[in-house]
């Protein structure tokens, strides 16, 4: 089977919602976690590497991101693409420009990255460069106080301009709404004057179906953003219908959430279960006991269980001010990761919703899934997979972005559709 698009993810929430997008469009989709091994070739048009790369040292996302891309194109991958966040997280070191830089590098000496974070669906749009987060610019918009990557700057030109010595241009919406073919000329005379890396504008599905118009035929540039351009890319290569939705394995239901973002917050003050808060400062303390706890409340809960460190972002602040912001991540990580696996392997959990991309990374690791195939779209960009661990338990698990879902998601999402 030939793949048509080698996805390389940020993290895993970002490649589980391409794949989403993609299944739903009607393209095969496969998620593979952690830089590949070359040998095992996956059967899919859509491969996406889901790598742990958005907050890492710019030089481990660089260097993860060019073997993951060494493997595609020698699985013969027809189109690189670099998935970021449809908020553009990152910082004015990186890592989305070091990563475009080198992608290219590795694409030849006249390529290009052409991308943009729009994704309709969840309210992400492009104007004159600037990013808005539904009605609000992304600078006034939450995700301007997020915990690891602030976003406070809404022009993405000026943004990306300051993570690469490489020259930065825009396909404004004019340009768009004039068609294909005036996308083309105009990237063909941003490349003429030296311009490496392209943002395009758009606020809309159909801006982004002419985005990918442009671009399918090109072999010298590396395609990258949001969901958004990759799915639209899948409409236009698809040559099946989406799946039909497979049954979830039976087992326990849990939700681990280590998102900060306001989306999740008030998922958590909605949702009627039990729940567990991990404390932090207890965790520093003693981390095994607190892990213990919480499996003990696993284990005793009637329901599906909700294990949280979600808080308040003056709570957050206090706790990254008096530990760390690195090392406070850390710590809910390792733990959420630990009550996952220890539900896994001693209280018959079989399904697992996960909000925050790094704590699914974090996740995904302990339970030790090596790959993800998606088996229902259970919201935009959000999707039920299933996974095989090292013990050959088939597992069901929903790797969120914080902010996506409705604010209800965290008990519709375990609601099958019949």
């Amino acid at each position: 089977m030939r793949i048509e698009l080698g996805v390389i993810a940020d993290d895993i929430t970002g490649a589980c919602d391409v794949a989403a997008g993609v299944t739903a469009a009607g393209l095969r989709a496969e998620v593979r976690l952690g830089v590949p091994d070359p040998s095992g070739r996956p059967a899919a048009e859509c491969v996406i590497v889901a790598l742990k790369s958005r907050t890492a040292p710019v030089e481990t996302a660089v260097a993860d991101s060019v073997a993951t891309a060494r493997t595609l194109r020698e699985w013969g991958a027809r189109r690189l693409y670099q998935k970021y966040c449809s908020t553009f997280d990152s910082t004015d070191r990186g890592n989305i420009g070091p990563v475009a830089d080198a992608l290219v590098d590795g694409t030849g000496a006249d390529a290009a990255s052409v991308g943009t974070p729009v994704t309709p669906a969840v309210g992400r749009t492009m104007h004159r460069g600037h990013l808005f987060v539904g009605d609000r610019l992304l600078s006034e918009s939450s995700l301007a106080d997020h915990p690891l990557t602030p976003m406070r700057d809404p022009d993405l030109v000026r943004v990306l301009g300051r993570q690469t010595p490489h020259r930065v241009g825009l396909v404004p919406l004019e340009v768009v709404h004039a068609g294909p073919g005036a996308v083309v000329r105009r990237l063909r005379e941003l490349r003429a004057d030296d311009v490496r890396h392209v943002l395009v504008d758009a606020v809309e599905e159909g801006d982004l179906d002419v985005a990918a118009a442009a671009l399918a035929a090109s072999d010298d540039l590396v395609l990258g953003g949001a969901a958004g351009l990759a799915v639209a890319l899948a409409r236009r290569l698809a040559t099946a219908e989406a799946p039909a939705a497979e049954p979830a394995p039976q087992g326990r239901g849990l939700i681990l959430s280590g998102s900060g973002s306001e989306r999740t917050r008030a998922q958590i003050a909605a949702f009627a279960g039990p729940r567990y808060s991990l404390d932090v400062d207890a965790l520093v303390d003693a981390p095994e006991v607190v892990v213990d706890d919480a499996v003990a409340f696993v284990a005793r809960a009637r329901g599906l269980p909700l294990v949280s460190a979600t808080a308040e972002p003056d709570v957050v602040a206090r706790v990254q001010q008096r530990w760390g912001r690195e090392q406070a991540a850390a710590l809910v990580e390792d733990a959420l990761a630990r009550v996952a696996a220890a539900a896994v392997e001693r209280l018959g959990v079989r399904r697992i919703l996960v909000a925050g991309g790094e704590t699914s990374g974090a996740v995904a690791a302990a339970l030790g899934v090596p790959a993800l195939r998606v088996r229902r779209v259970a919201a935009p960009g959000v999707a039920w997979t299933t996974a095989t661990d090292a013990a050959g338990r088939t597992l069901d698990l929903c790797f969120k972005s914080g902010n996506f879902g409705g604010t209800d998601f965290f008990t519709t999402a375990f609601e099958e559709e019949t």
